[in-house]
């Protein structure tokens, strides 16, 4: 949440929901409908942890989805898995920062029932003993200070993060702008920044650097890419303001530079998504304007052409905000959760537990040959014997999925 009405809408009373209240909510092996949660992948599956979502009946809070569980998607089957972590499990909260490196998940930052948050915890995804345990680091050097929907960059083992919703931190390069409205809370007031912390992965020390060239306003639920060696962050909230330009940071020279693109300009938005598409591309979606208006555009930005290019797909009829999207390797972004109305608004918030699917690359020819397969699944069923074991498994898991797809309960947006 980047402003006061939104800081205020979050601290109207979340709660973690019960797990019986979530099995009710979910179904059979369906995450509950979301907004404010992370999610990371690692090419082939997508990694969703906490966020928010509506109390089971009316005039209650709003709970916080409980944080000792992680859900998991297989993104070539379409298929669902909970996972029960344990050890240092972070508290429940929306609005985190999390990022994967090497099967390794780490997350930073976030609001819980207290407040804001610096603390930052990593969980390997791929463990030995086939438990999922967060550890809590103990990192060295100066944090950045506790805040929420700030950006990462990831680039040669360092974590670099940019900008969030927080309290004042002194000695930090770069400019916090508080929120006047934050002064009347009982907490400490807060703000926005345009700060810039790296985090080592080697030594798991916190430094901060100081770059060049016309730094981006302060800023909060923004997007953030990594593109080679270069950050890319685009819009977000500042003050009364949901903004459209585009930089990025060079991480070899620490200096920024802001693209001015040719032709057509998505709507300055807050609560969006942009990933990395292809080497030379990038993938917007969603967001929230300021206007308050929920969208439903996707926009392809053309690095070597420099131009916002309009992404036709299936999905224009589903807006969402504070959702997430993750690349798999296939050439496809997989969008999860999310708001599908007006999150600030007195109504009730239409969260959702849908995966929106936006092909961004084409097919590759083993993908194409499993779906055909698993079409025509009857007429082959003689001939599948003779396939390699994974690839029946594959098939297996589809032809299940296909065939609950129907009965799954999903949000109605």
């Amino acid at each position: 949440m980047a402003d006061s009405d939104e800081e205020h809408q979050e601290e109207s009373g979340e709660e973690e929901l019960e797990e019986e209240d979530l099995q009710g909510a979910t179904g059979d092996c369906v995450p509950a409908e979301r907004s404010g949660h992370v999610a990371v992948t690692d090419g082939r599956r997508m990694f969703v942890w906490g966020g928010y979502k509506n109390a089971p009946a009316r005039g209650f809070y709003d709970f916080y989805l409980p944080r000792d569980e992680l859900w998991i998607y297989a993104m070539d089957t379409g298929t669902w898995q909970r996972v029960k972590t344990k050890g240092d499990v972070p508290p429940s909260m929306s609005g985190s920062c999390a990022v994967c490196v090497d099967k390794v998940l780490y997350l930073f930052g976030g609001h819980h029932a207290q407040g804001n948050t610096n603390q930052f915890y990593r969980l390997n995804l791929c463990p030995c003993d086939g438990d999922l345990t967060w550890e809590k680091m103990d990192c060295q050097g100066s944090p950045p200070s506790p805040k929420d929907k700030l950006g990462v960059w990831v680039y040669k083992n360092k974590l670099i993060y940019f900008g969030g919703y927080g309290y004042y931190q002194e000695d930090t390069a770069g400019t916090f702008e508080f929120d006047e409205s934050s002064f009347a809370n009982a907490s400490l007031p807060r703000g926005w920044n345009n700060h810039v912390h790296i985090l080592s992965l080697g030594s798991f020390t916190w430094s901060r650097t100081i770059t060049t060239g016309k730094s981006p306003s302060p800023r909060a639920a923004h997007a953030c890419s990594t593109v080679g060696n270069r950050g890319y962050v685009f819009g977000g909230r500042y003050r009364d303001s949901r903004i459209n330009d585009l930089h990025y940071l060079d991480f070899d020279t620490w200096e920024w530079h802001e693209v001015i693109a040719r032709g057509e300009y998505p709507v300055g938005r807050s609560w969006h998504s942009l990933t990395q598409a292809s080497s030379l591309s990038l993938f917007l979606f969603g967001g929230f304007t300021t206007e308050k208006q929920p969208l439903s555009d996707a926009w392809i930005y053309n690095l070597a052409t420099n131009e916002w290019i309009p992404f036709k797909n299936n999905h224009s009829e589903k807006p969402r905000l504070w959702h997430t999207a993750c690349a798999s390797r296939e050439g496809e972004i997989f969008v999860f959760g999310g708001c599908a109305n007006n999150l600030l608004s007195h109504r009730r918030a239409a969260h959702s537990n849908e995966v929106l699917v936006f092909p961004v690359q084409p097919k590759s020819l083993v993908r194409l040959c499993l779906e055909a397969v698993t079409s025509f699944r009857d007429l082959l069923a003689g001939s599948l014997d003779h396939l390699p074991k994974h690839l029946l498994l594959n098939i297996h898991q589809r032809k299940i999925i296909l065939k609950r797809r129907w009965s799954f309960p999903r949000s109605p947006l």
